[in-house]
């Protein structure tokens, strides 16, 4: 689950970027290397929204001008580029350029999921990084980077039912759950549900199959069937998407299309920029340096000697469940060579007041920020915010990202910046959290993101300071989570504990 993913993710060093802070319109973020020029690519671009004023998807700020009405491509309900929200995962089909922006010639949405949620469960260890839903059979991860709007994060913790139905949009995950980068209560409508998952029990003669715990059942002289899908196909196709209406566990299907992964799919352009999970870890190919391949979808991702790995990213990190962006060309419509590899997947936080912001960065708890056009800012109840409108000193702000450095300087890239809804009180503006990897220890202190923090054996959980300082010097990488405190210019640890130990 989440934990074991971002321990994986944890192992991964800090390196040097070749990109510095960009301006950020509507809040969105960067992403792939920057330059100016002319046109990099011409094709499809897929990946969660994390801004507007235009879309920005995978770091690029498309403009949608030239599309009618700025209409969205949709049976869901999303009708126009106002209706969708960050975090949603969205294909754009246009152009980019060096300069960091595009030009959309359409906006095609899709959700994953849509329906009543049967269980709720929070993250068995206690730590909060993660929530469990169950959707109509199907399990959906949501974690710290899912956008949530019409409930918050803090309530689905609490593992309290939800009456209402939701809207789901995610990554299908290689054991066939489903890692969510947007979610939304909507109103109750069992007349409009939309299930995706792996198909059994086909039988043709009976029109009908079973998508987890749900019979799906259908009409062949009326239901539609997309993507050039026909009923034989039923018997061998794996993962279906389907719509229509829901009494108890039987779905009476309008339509029948095959599963998310069309997002991937090629058209006129040979580009493609994609942010999605691995589905199969890298396998080396060959006999020089790096060539190997990895799945992602239907699509096979090559990996050359020319392919820039950002983010210190190694060949051997590729795994399955990693969230990645990958930029590359088609070589056929199945096969992509990479270009750029790019994690997507947080492996820092930060959490408390901010208490400076200028120049799309901001600091909390002496921990640098950095705001890129691949950030998606949020309040807690899913509402929008923008870079300006950042509370300063007064609200705690939560921040997911990957942690950078560049020469000296240390700092997050910020995937997701969660604003709470209610200020501060006084008492707690100068009370950090955070977690990252350990960079320095010593008997009275410890660095981590940068931030030097006063720290005696007292301040260790479970007496640890001795066994981390041992490990430490042996090389390990250690990723600890510390509570702390400011007074002045200077930082107190609260309490230190391993990540690994953290059961609360």
């Amino acid at each position: 689950m989440k934990r074991q993913l971002r321990n994986r993710i944890f192992g991964l060093a800090a390196g040097t970027v070749a990109f510095g802070v960009i301006s950020a319109c509507g809040g969105g973020g960067g992403g792939l290397s920057v330059a100016d020029g002319g046109i990099r690519g011409t094709g499809s671009s897929v990946g969660p929204v994390s801004g507007f004023g235009s879309v920005f998807v995978n770091g690029v700020k498309f403009s949608t001008d030239g599309i009618p009405n700025q209409t969205v491509e949709s049976d869901d309900g999303i009708e126009f580029e106002t209706d969708l929200s960050k975090g949603m995962i969205l294909r754009i089909e246009g152009q980019w350029r060096d300069d960091g922006t595009g030009t959309a010639d359409r906006l095609i949405y899709d959700d994953t999921l849509r329906g009543p949620v049967d269980q709720v469960d929070a993250d068995p260890s206690g730590a909060g990084e993660f929530v469990t839903l169950t959707v109509m059979g199907q399990t959906v991860l949501v974690d710290r980077q899912t956008v949530v709007r019409g409930t918050t994060y803090a309530t689905l913790l609490s593992g309290a039912a939800i009456s209402d139905h939701v809207r789901v949009s995610a990554w299908r995950q290689p054991d066939g759950s489903y890692r969510a980068g947007y979610i939304e209560t909507i109103a109750v409508n069992a007349t409009d549900v939309e299930l995706e998952g792996r198909v059994s029990a086909v039988d043709t003669s009976q029109n009908r199959f079973t998508i987890g715990t749900i019979t799906v059942e259908y009409d062949e002289l009326s239901v539609n069937f997309g993507s050039g899908l026909t009923e034989s196909d039923l018997t061998t196709t794996t993962v279906l998407e389907v719509e229509g209406s829901l009494a108890g566990t039987v779905l009476t299907a309008s339509s029948i299309d095959r599963d998310d992964a069309r997002r991937f799919s090629r058209n006129a352009g040979d580009d493609i920029q994609l942010t999605a999970t691995i589905d199969t870890s890298y396998s080396p190919s060959g006999t020089a340096a790096r060539p190997g391949e990895f799945r992602i979808g239907e699509l096979t991702v090559r990996v050359t000697d020319a392919t820039e790995l950002d983010d210190d990213l190694e060949v051997s990190d590729l795994n399955e469940g990693l969230l990645v962006q990958v930029e590359g060309q088609f070589l056929s419509d199945t096969v992509v060579e990479a270009e750029e590899i790019e994690l997507r997947d947080g492996n820092a936080k930060v959490e408390g007041v901010i208490t400076s912001a200028a120049d799309n960065a901001f600091v909390i708890g002496g921990v640098e920020v950095r705001v890129l056009p691949t950030t998606a800012l949020t309040v807690e109840d899913g509402s929008d915010i923008s870079f300006e409108t950042l509370p300063i000193g007064t609200t705690t702000v939560e921040v997911e990202g990957v942690e950078k450095q560049q020469g000296t300087e240390v700092f997050i890239e910020a995937l997701k910046v969660e604003v709470d809804d209610e200020l501060t009180s006084p008492a707690d503006r100068n009370q950090y959290e955070l977690e990252g990897k350990l960079a320095a220890i010593s008997p009275s202190a410890i660095t981590i993101l940068g931030v030097t923090i006063d720290a005696t054996s007292a301040s260790y959980a479970d007496n640890s300071q001795a066994d981390i300082i041992s490990r430490f010097g042996n090389g390990e990488v250690l990723v600890l989570e510390v509570e702390y405190s400011r007074d002045g210019n200077n930082f107190t640890a609260v309490e230190i504990e391993l990540e690994e130990n953290d059961d609360d």
